[in-house]
């Protein structure tokens, strides 16, 4: 320590904001594969250098872009083209081999490969808590002011949960559009800053993000798929068997292999997902404003802090601490949320913004540094909001999510203990 005053707040970490001391007492959380590492290194990479090439100009960084794109394609085809060939040579060995009881069961084989490999179709989960256009009118009409501001169509659905968390995707056959709010993170944001949330997650589709496409997002789905498969699930065990080190030896050679490419086409994605992200940032800002989308960087920051809160709540509740009963305490636990995020001082913010620079913090392991989004909203021209929310249309929106936010405080209060 170097002898500077420390105010004090039994709520947060005590640091010294003139040495850092003690500013990270945490520290980084490892990586839970070789794979989120390697993830984690280059998002760190190429967060940087788009980071300095963005603020040369918007445009400075697409043309590395688009060939990464071009080689992504490719890379996507083969895989798919190993999908349809098993599919094909399936089918042809059991029709051409139907009177040969080896060829029918190598064809059979290849064929049921082929359906276990297929790319899959993002679907909806069973428990999802849906809000339909007729269930909240206000809250589609803000998706859709927001996402004409930014230069896209809105959505066809808006999927609830508890989650510190919010994105889009597309989901069945038809690519419909889905949109995940997850209460932890949406509860904590001031009506503004949701409009900054909702522009940065519709900017991916105006941004044209490549992982966010079908193409490439299946090929990458399909990749992780088969990783799984060809990963033994006796792999952690100390002691194996011999039939077990000899299945380990088959699968290793094509394990490596689709390793290697899932890493290759991450690779060629990762530089142009983390550009998608520094401009549905931009869009956030002009939509928001540049305030709201500032803010909202902030806010990501304390997730940890979010989730922290609603274990406890659960906890608490499960095991009565303080005589908390589930159904008492699932009342009024997102304005308990909210307050304990309004709370958070700046000082504790700049503490996480330092921590961020210091780990190079992001979202998960695909997004760029935090604390370099946030200086990319703010170092151009202070934008104005293009969509506001009015105290009435807040109300509104609060009113038409009042059932769905309900249950899922029932569902966090029951699962999260465990």
């Amino acid at each position: 320590m170097c002898g500077a005053d420390i105010p004090c707040d039994d709520r947060f970490a005590t640091w010294c904001t003139a040495c850092d001391w003690n500013v990270d007492p945490g520290g980084e959380e490892p990586a839970r594969s070789r794979f989120e590492a390697t993830q984690r290194r280059l998002a760190h990479r190429y967060g940087e250098q788009l980071h300095a090439e963005l603020l040369a100009g918007p445009d400075a960084a697409s043309a590395k872009g688009d060939r990464s794109g071009a080689l992504a394609r490719a890379v996507a085809l083969a895989v798919h083209g190993v999908t349809a060939t098993l599919a094909v040579g399936g089918v042809l060995l059991m029709v051409l081999g139907r009177n040969s009881i080896l060829q029918c069961a190598l064809g059979i084989i290849l064929l049921v490969t082929a359906v276990v490999l297929r790319p899959r179709f993002h679907r909806l989960p069973d428990t999802a808590q849906v809000l339909l256009r007729a269930d909240a009118p206000r809250l589609y009409e803000l998706v859709d002011d927001v996402a004409s501001a930014v230069g896209t169509r809105g959505v066809d659905i808006v999927v609830v949960d508890g989650d510190c968390n919010a994105f889009v995707t597309t989901y069945g056959i038809k690519g419909r559009r889905a949109l995940h709010i997850g209460l932890g993170l949406w509860e904590a944001l001031d009506p503004q800053e949701r409009v900054a949330l909702l522009g940065h997650e519709l900017g991916h589709y105006a941004n044209g993000d490549l992982r966010h496409g079908f193409f490439i997002g299946t090929a990458l789905s399909s990749l992780n798929h088969w990783l799984y498969f060809l990963t033994p699930a006796h792999s952690l065990h100390r002691h194996r068997t011999i039939p077990e080190i000899a299945t380990d030896a088959l699968m290793a050679v094509p394990r490596w292999g689709v390793y290697g490419i899932a890493l290759l086409l991450e690779g060629l994605t990762l530089r142009s997902s983390q550009r998608s992200e520094y401009l549905a940032d931009r869009a956030a800002a002009r939509v928001a404003s540049t305030a709201a989308a500032a803010a909202l960087m902030d806010r990501l920051l304390i997730g940890d802090a979010i989730r922290s809160a609603l274990r406890t709540e659960s906890v608490r509740a499960q095991t009565r601490i303080g005589g908390a009963a589930p159904r008492a305490a699932a009342d009024g636990l997102w304005e308990r949320i909210a307050r304990r995020a309004a709370t958070v001082s700046e000082r504790e913010y700049e503490r996480r913004r330092r921590v961020s620079a210091l780990r190079g913090h992001s979202v998960d392991s695909t997004h760029p540094p935090t604390h370099l989004r946030r200086h990319l909203i703010e170092a151009g021209e202070p934008a104005e909001a293009a969509v506001v929310v009015g105290p009435e249309a807040a109300a509104a929106i609060a009113a038409e999510m009042a059932a769905v936010r309900a249950t899922i405080a029932r569902h966090v209060i029951r699962d999260l203990a465990g």
